[in-house]
């Protein structure tokens, strides 16, 4: 039975074999396109009248400010969504300047940022995409200060040789750090996360290659990669190259411990999202693609890649924590191979072009209505809020590898859409 396509989907379809691309990869992107379409169409539906995001799954993603610059840093780089979807974006944007005084003061509401970190970085990067006038600039620098005073750096009270020290973590107030036998705040530790989402503010603020930002980055960074710089501290059971979310915490590394190394240390198990991440941070802050951090990770992440499930050894039992972070999963490798030009990675199953596998397995995965939800629930990407922007994201990055892997050089993540 012959297929009927929609009017996006023929029309891209006839553009691409009008310009030299085979069939079978015209009607790959034709898809690639509807189902961006969709994705767009879901989300702009979703928006509040006041320019906001809401949840409607769960009451912490229901204040407004921290769904709203994550859906809006998707939504901008879709140009499937038309004018909807922009004329979405500039109202999100009036959304996220009103917070700011003239002052420079972010009004947080009487509860504060349940997110501060997150929402911080994302605005400011999302409030300059569409227009950089004098307003929307001193509004991203209002939200960079905010994101700035909650590096765990030595202004916060921190020393290199601590374990937290230069990344961002969880914290809902400034996390200064506690004296001993201080209680400490729940989650004010850095973490692998947090901190890609602060560095990504700050590459997209141009922050300047000799600021001592990058350095003490580093510095955390290297400290959730299973990789030894010196060969006589290694233990290949567990240097693999790959990465894990936070240091000395064996709760919050989702694929948990991975035993003792020869040395006493407790060593925790690599996975595919933070492996994706902690290469894009080594990237970000200056290390080139052919430094030996680079390329393990790299590696780890062409080994063990698969669309169909999150990568990496899980102990027994964390298994049920393995899909969790699925959407995520996909979102940041598809960053990172973008990252490094790659259109083809080497499995252990033997090579295969990436985008093609996990462009086709959205397509599959994504719901009528646009979205796409995870069944599991711990991080919760069973929010269709949650799990449809990274979904559409990577979508959108695979497109750009698909059609244009000419461009990827350089580039943390493919402009569909060009700013002004």
């Amino acid at each position: 039975m012959r297929s009927r396509l929609s009017p996006l989907l023929g029309c891209t379809l006839a553009v691409l074999v009008a310009a030299g691309c085979s069939t079978t990869q015209s009607r790959r992107v034709a898809r690639i396109d509807a189902s961006l379409e969709r994705a767009a169409r879901y989300m702009v539906a979703k928006q509040s009248p006041d320019g906001a995001w809401r949840s409607e799954t769960y009451g912490c993603f229901r204040e407004g400010p921290t769904l709203t610059p994550y859906i809006m840093s998707c939504l901008f780089f879709l140009p499937q969504g038309g004018e909807d979807a922009l004329a979405s974006f500039r109202k999100g944007v009036r959304y996220l300047v009103a917070m700011v005084d003239d002052d420079g003061t972010i009004r947080t509401g009487p509860r504060g940022l349940y997110f501060p970190v997150y929402t911080a970085a994302t605005a400011s990067r999302v409030v300059v995409l569409d227009e950089k006038t004098d307003e929307h600039r001193r509004v991203q620098a209002a939200w960079l200060a905010y994101l700035r005073r909650r590096h765990l750096n030595e202004s916060l009270g921190w020393e290199p040789s601590d374990l937290e020290y230069g990344g961002w973590g969880f914290s809902l107030d400034v996390p200064r750090k506690p004296a001993p036998g201080e209680l400490r705040e729940a989650f004010f530790e850095s973490n692998l996360v947090a901190t890609i989402i602060g560095v990504a503010a700050l590459r997209s603020a141009r922050v300047a290659g000799d600021d001592p930002v990058w350095g003490q980055v580093l510095v955390f960074v290297k400290r959730c990669q299973n990789f030894a710089d010196d060969p006589s501290t290694a233990d290949p059971r567990f240097d693999d190259g790959g990465f894990y979310f936070i240091p000395n915490d064996p709760l919050q590394n989702k694929a948990g411990i991975a035993g003792d190394d020869r040395f006493g240390r407790e060593r925790y198990h690599s996975y595919g999202s933070m492996t994706a991440d902690g290469l894009r941070v080594l990237l970000q802050c200056g290390l080139p693609p052919d430094h030996p951090r680079v390329v393990a990770a790299g590696k780890w992440l062409e080994r063990t890649f698969t669309v169909t499930t999150h990568p990496g050894n899980f102990a027994p039992d964390r298994e049920v924590l393995r899909e969790a972070t699925y959407y995520y999963y996909l979102w940041s490798v598809a960053h990172a191979f973008s990252r490094l030009g790659l259109t083809e990675v080497r499995t252990k199953h033997g090579p295969v072009k990436w985008a093609e596998l996990l462009a086709d397995e959205l397509i599959r995965r994504q719901r009528p209505d646009g979205s796409w939800v995870n069944r599991f629930t711990d991080a919760k990407e069973d929010d269709p809020l949650v799990s449809t922007p990274w979904g559409a994201s990577a979508l959108a990055i695979c497109r750009q590898v698909i059609t244009a892997p000419h461009n990827l050089s350089g580039k943390d993540y493919p402009t569909l859409r060009s700013p002004k």
